[in-house]
């Protein structure tokens, strides 16, 4: 139970997180600057909807990739997956009155926002239970090519980077949500969770 209510906090610190990085509007994530940009497109479909459709697309690809291998159990991905979709949309609602014009406000804000979004996705490592669809995927991939787990990742974060930019430039005229802070926000999440678990092993020994 614990590590279940873990994992809960976890899935909400992140969207807690991505909501005010959103608003400091200097770039965001990849995988959030694909969603938010298919919110300018469709404007009627929330942030949460579109992150969710995108789970379930890699869920799908999860089982192209290595059939053999998927079994019924892999579809309760679904459940933490449409979770964090509801938390993102209500966190958004909550963070909608943020309107920031200083360039030092946006940029503590966005410091902050990675802060509590990468705790968000210690929390949910160290509970060790239900792979998000698109964590899934990349694992998938790993088994079935033998590439370095890293290099895999890498590829697939950018690749919402490429779509977002790509989307924007078809349908709205120029890339959206894709500046400093997306590179910001790349660096600071790892060196976060690096943080994190260091001073969890220290405290934990002492």
């Amino acid at each position: 139970m614990r590590r279940w209510v873990t994992y809960g906090a976890g899935i909400y610190l992140l969207t807690l997180g991505v909501s005010p990085a959103i608003r400091a509007g200097i770039g965001i994530s990849p995988q959030s600057s694909l969603t938010r940009t298919m919110t300018l497109v469709f404007p009627s479909v929330s942030q949460g909807t579109f992150n969710f459709v995108l789970e379930l697309l890699m869920l799908g690809l999860t089982y192209l990739v290595l059939p053999r291998d998927f079994k019924l159990r892999n579809f309760l991905a679904l459940i933490p997956a449409l979770v964090l979709a509801t938390f993102l949309d209500l966190n958004l609602m909550l963070t909608s009155w943020i309107v920031l014009d200083a360039d030092v406000a946006k940029f503590l804000l966005l410091v902050l926002a990675d802060a509590t979004l990468a705790f968000g996705l210690f929390l949910m490592i160290r509970a060790n239970l239900v792979l998000m669809p698109i964590d899934m995927f990349v694992n998938t991939v790993f088994r079935r090519t033998g590439c370095k787990w890293g290099n895999i990742k890498t590829v697939f974060d950018c690749t919402p980077l490429v779509v977002s930019a790509a989307i924007g430039l078809i349908f709205l005229g120029a890339p959206n949500f894709i500046r400093e802070g997306t590179i910001i926000n790349g660096i600071l999440v790892g060196q976060y969770i690096k943080l994190y678990f260091f001073l969890f092993k220290k405290f934990s020994r002492s």
